[in-house]
């Protein structure tokens, strides 16, 4: 039951606070309101799992939470920005000139709200309780499945975008998770990576249309290389870039002994007779 009420309780958070962002058409009060939300769903996740646990919120641990957040952000800007650099390279993306700072603003509130909403989702409930059952791997490949499909309802989503987005950012988000047992890192990231493709870069997000970022940008070309209209997180240089992150997140994961074995039920039944 606890996943239950762990998931309804973050999700209204989450479908609420989005249906608001989404209503409002001032960037700076998509700003303040996009903000409000992120920090309502940590509140909110931090009250259910105690409730419903009885244990200390530790992956919501306040002390170095800002300074793993920020790492996280910045490496997303960064991975994204590797990203279009090498689309730009091969002539597919072009900057056509300055877009506007206060639609930008805005995109801080709507991604940060959507980024803390879909880790809290998505790594702090379903990936960690699944996890607990199946061992990090079952758990990672599960969740990271799941992360995909639900991208499937976005206005310009194809199979392959979203078969894309569960390799890229189902395996990434939930590796950097594991390597920290923490969420800031991923939120980070998901934040950033979010932000930079839209609010840096102009480019499409998950095929959600092309929002109006800092740069009026456009991409041509090869849908494998710039992922077409559902965006540059269709492109293999996001798959390739990704994957290459994730194992990096899942080595150190490995170092720190954070990954868990898969359950093996015969053995643990075993024990269980034996100790009678």
């Amino acid at each position: 039951m606890r996943l239950v009420w762990q998931l309804l309780a973050v999700a209204a958070v989450a479908f609420v606070g989005g249906q608001v962002v989404n209503a409002v058409g001032n960037p700076w009060l998509t700003l303040v309101l996009g903000a409000l939300t992120a920090v309502l769903a940590v509140v909110v996740y931090r009250w259910v799992v105690r409730r419903t646990e009885h244990r200390p919120v530790t992956e919501l641990a306040r002390p170095g939470a800002g300074l793993a957040f920020g790492r996280g952000a910045l490496a997303g800007v960064a991975l994204c920005g590797l990203v279009i650099a090498n689309i730009a390279l091969l002539g597919d993306y072009e900057v056509r000139g300055w877009g506007s700072v206060p639609a930008a603003v805005g995109l801080v509130g709507f991604m940060a709200a959507a980024a803390v909403t879909e880790e809290l989702l998505f790594r702090g409930v379903l990936f960690r309780i699944v996890e607990e059952r199946t061992g990090t791997g079952i758990a990672l490949a599960l969740t990271g499945v799941l992360f995909g499909l639900v991208h499937l309802f976005n206005a310009d989503a194809t199979l392959w975008g979203a078969i894309a987005i569960a390799i890229e950012a189902g395996g990434l988000l939930t590796a950097a998770y594991v390597a920290t047992r923490k969420l800031w890192l991923p939120i980070g990231l998901h934040f950033g990576w979010n932000f930079a493709l839209a609010g840096i870069f102009g480019t499409e997000v998950s095929g959600n249309g092309t929002p109006q970022g800092l740069l009026d940008a456009a991409t041509s070309g090869p849908v494998a290389i710039t992922g077409g209209d559902f965006g540059p997180e269709g492109s293999l240089y996001s798959v390739l870039f990704c994957v290459l992150a994730t194992g990096a997140f899942l080595w150190l994961a490995r170092r720190r002994g954070n990954l868990v074995p898969r359950r093996r039920t015969g053995r643990l039944d075993d024990v269980t007779t034996l100790s009678r």
